[in-house]
């Protein structure tokens, strides 16, 4: 090997992206570390596009009890003073067990002030407490991707439009229907919208319907809502959608009792562009089995309900009940060409009652619009 191949700095010529790849994939304590490799990396951790606060992180950072939290809040403050970014943050903080609920509140103070963050994570779900999000976390005007878990939602009575928000993920999210309306009327570019999990006793009358949802989030391809939000959400009377909505993909959490039916109907009549189906489905066997079977017969001759562009169903949860596998020979006469129909067995579904399903579509093929569609149907992982 020659001189100029033994002095050759491998690292320092290495591209820009390519190091912000490999920084971002080390935790912040380490890539801060890379500085001293050469001057070349001297100051590359500061343009990093991702910084994540997560445990790996507290654990580097000896002490305990307010030792540890005031050396956790300094060195959170002292790379976000430095950083020049970012495009993401992400902090995956238990923000009540350390203590640091004030301190945190500053922290996001703080971050309102810039103008570069497009991505902010914030994951309290390992906590047993909500954190209240402070007011000026509404003031993250220039976010275009928002993920917030184990949380309390509560805006102020006037805040400023997210008009930069594209996605949301709320996931055990302590939040009201009308917060919800107010919240989505603030943010007319949403195209994805996340909410999941956090179960309460109480669902407040006063609900927002789907009629009101889609009004506010008129670009909206791609939602997913569990069994709390759909309660939230969900009203008697759907009304009517607007005549073309561009969803894609949609998840929902469903019981298959008559106003979420409707409700259901009326998503699928206005989305021509569906490509993706899911339902998640709980309370099933509570249902009157005649009542539920003789609407969606019914519904096989509305000409106005079409799944031209379905290429995926599937239903989670499945129970093997009368209005369940009704409404799955509904999709499918639907859906000229769909790919795949799946259907996740519930726990209480023997291997018995699996076969018979199996030998009911041989010997009794139900109607289907694309005949070259594949039937799934699958155990859950911890059955034998």
């Amino acid at each position: 090997m020659d001189t100029q191949s033994l002095s050759s700095d491998r690292i320092s010529s290495l591209s820009q992206n390519i190091i912000e790849t490999i920084l971002t994939l080390m935790p912040i304590r380490d890539a801060i570390r890379t500085s001293i490799l050469s001057k070349e990396w001297r100051y590359c951790w500061m343009t990093m596009p991702k910084l994540v606060f997560d445990y790996n992180w507290v654990r580097a950072i000896s002490g305990d009890g307010i030792l540890l939290k005031s050396r956790l809040v300094n060195a959170i403050f002292h790379v976000l003073l430095i950083h020049r970014g970012p495009t993401t943050l992400k902090f995956e903080l238990d923000v009540n067990k350390l203590g640091m609920t004030t301190e945190f509140d500053q922290i996001i103070l703080s971050l309102s002030r810039r103008i570069n963050l497009e991505y902010l994570i914030i994951d309290n779900n390992t906590s047993d407490t909500f954190y209240k999000l402070p007011t000026s976390f509404f003031l993250l005007q220039g976010l275009e991707s928002l993920e917030v878990m184990g949380c309390d939602f509560e805006p102020p009575l006037t805040f400023n439009v997210f008009n930069k928000l594209r996605n949301i993920h709320f996931e055990n999210v302590k939040v009201s229907a009308e917060v919800l309306q107010r919240f989505f009327s603030s943010c007319p570019l949403l195209e994805k919208v996340i909410l999941i999990h956090y179960e309460d006793e109480y669902v407040e009358e006063k609900s927002m319907n789907f009629v009101t949802f889609f009004q506010c989030v008129p670009l909206i391809h791609t939602l997913r809502i569990s069994k709390y939000y759909m309660k939230v959400i969900l009203v008697k009377d759907c009304g009517k959608l607007p005549t073309s909505l561009h969803l894609k993909d949609v998840c929902l959490d469903v019981c298959l009792r008559k106003q979420d039916v409707l409700s259901i109907i009326c998503i699928i009549r206005s989305s021509p562009n569906l490509e993706q189906l899911s339902f998640v489905m709980y309370d099933n066997e509570k249902l009157p089995t005649k009542g539920s079977s003789m609407k969606f017969a019914e519904l096989q001759d509305d000409l106005s309900l079409t799944l031209n562009n379905l290429k995926l169903f599937e239903i989670l949860n499945f129970s093997n009940i009368v209005c369940e596998m009704e409404f799955v020979k509904l999709i499918m006469i639907k859906s000229p060409v769909l790919k795949i129909a799946r259907l996740a067995l519930e726990d209480n579904v023997s291997v018995d009652e699996e076969l018979k399903i199996l030998r009911d579509m041989i010997r009794l093929p139900f109607p289907r619009a694309s005949p070259s569609a594949q039937f799934v149907i699958e155990r859950p992982k911890s059955s034998s």
